[in-house]
């Protein structure tokens, strides 16, 4: 369930501003190295000066990117091929491919590595062989006429791109598997509850902002306690897990479900109110029903007990919603369980009784092949559409 969530990408900007802040210090540096270099070993006139104002002009640059762009690529990607720019002009002031300052390339392509990604890294790395090249041609004879010191000297550059990247990806990996296991519950790979709040908070600002309904489906096993009493401990997590897996099933990829704690699920239908996506819980419902579980080969049979309310009928947030939703779940397990409930507010107790009693009819393969991977579910009459 858990995928490329919006709010989770916000934080994107987040470590770009981190980046930012990193590379706003390592320009700073250079710039202050470049000034001490030439003050304590001043080169040749008029290189000095030039080497200054080239300095000044970086120093502005980075003030100006700072106030007009936002954190972001384009703004580390500008001010890192300023760096670079920068950096082989004050070495064509300062010895060319003997200026100190040649090293100071191989911290560019290090932070560029870190913050951009394997490919501007590449596209850096060859920059920085151009550059070189450039400085090569000013000397005689050129460097680059001498083929094994030349690829000595450039290697280096595509090596540490390389690396740089290499490693780049290995933490942007690690840290996507931990942002996913903050996300997710383990037990059931779907939403864990602090995953589930922050994208159902975000549902009902967009609710209130367009005047639009949402609905809270709560869904509980009617049987757990007998599970866990018949067949031990083991079988009542098989069934928490089956219970997650009919769920995942039998929803769209734009609604969100989550496990609320124990053998209670919880699910938010965006656009729809109570009445609309009573089939699709009911669907739900019948899947349980009509699908027993294996265990250490037994068939086990487990039903659920639903309860839905919606916005902005049923409460004027997010968590009344839910408490509603919940007192209706507990008023199918006191109906008989197995059965969908709607919240108190217009409904008739009385029809209710007959219509939302869920048999035990087959459902035609809309739980097929629950192998960890999404199955097609075929909607019936009445369903909500993909």
């Amino acid at each position: 369930m858990i995928e490329a969530k919006g709010w989770v990408t916000a934080q994107v900007g987040e470590r770009f501003a981190g980046h930012n802040r990193v590379l706003g210090v390592i320009a700073s540096l250079l710039v202050g190295l470049v000034l001490l270099d030439i003050y304590l070993v001043p080169p040749p006139p008029p290189w000095a000066l030039y080497a200054v104002l080239s300095s000044l002009v970086v120093a502005g640059a980075f003030l100006l990117t700072r106030r007009l762009l936002p954190d972001g690529q384009l703004k580390a990607s500008l001010e890192l091929v300023l760096l670079l720019v920068y950096l082989v002009f004050v070495c064509w002031c300062t010895g060319r491919t003997d200026s100190p300052f040649i090293p100071a390339i191989y911290l560019v392509l290090m932070a560029t590595s870190l913050t951009l990604g394997r490919r501007i890294t590449y596209l850096m790395a060859g920059l920085a062989v151009a550059s070189y090249s450039l400085l090569a041609a000013g000397e005689y004879p050129p460097l680059w006429s001498q083929i094994p010191g030349y690829l000595i000297r450039v290697i280096p550059f595509i090596l540490i791109a390389h690396v740089g990247a290499i490693l780049a990806g290995e933490t942007e990996a690690a840290r996507c598997e931990v942002e996913r296991l903050s996300l997710t519950d383990d037990l059931t790979e779907l939403n864990n509850m602090r995953s589930f709040e922050a994208l159902a908070l975000q549902q009902e600002k967009v609710a209130r902002r367009y005047q639009a309904p949402f609905a809270i489906c709560m869904l509980d096993a009617d049987n757990l306690k007998q599970i866990n009493d018949r067949y031990g401990h083991l079988a009542g997590t098989e069934l928490i897990k089956w219970t997650a897996r009919v769920i995942r099933s039998n929803i769209r990829e734009s609604d969100i479900a989550a496990r609320f704690g124990g053998d209670e699920f919880i699910i938010m239908y965006t656009d729809h109110d109570k009445e609309q996506i009573r089939p699709a819980v009911e669907r739900i419902v019948r899947a349980m029903n009509s699908c027993p579980f294996s265990y250490d080969g037994n068939l086990i049979e487990c039903t659920l007990s639903a309860g839905i309310a919606s916005f902005p009928w049923d409460g004027d947030d997010l968590k009344s919603v839910v408490k509603q939703a919940d007192q209706a779940m507990y008023r199918s397990k006191r109906l008989g369980k197995n059965r969908v409930s709607l919240a108190e507010s217009e409904r008739e107790p009385a029809v209710e009784l007959e219509k939302l009693q869920v048999g035990r009819e087959k459902l035609r393969g809309r739980v097929p092949q629950l192998d960890g991977k999404r199955a097609g579910v075929h909607l019936g009459k009445g369903d909500l559409p993909r």
